[in-house]
């Protein structure tokens, strides 16, 4: 079981960091386009990274 909520969670995880790298363009960051994609999950608590990573996702 535990298995399977950390495969799903890896799945999340690179799926997530997929999209906002293909979507970086529609942000309004310009620069750490590697080190944004990968904090994803710990920076969504910012409401302006949430709103440009939202902006990422949607294409």
């Amino acid at each position: 079981m535990g298995t399977a909520v950390g495969i799903v969670l890896a799945i999340v995880y690179a799926g997530g960091t997929w999209k906002f790298w293909k979507g970086f363009k529609r942000t309004n960051f310009t620069e750490g386009r590697l080190r944004l994609a990968l904090l994803w999950p710990v920076l969504l608590v910012n409401k302006s990274y949430r709103q440009n990573f939202n902006k990422a996702l949607k294409g």
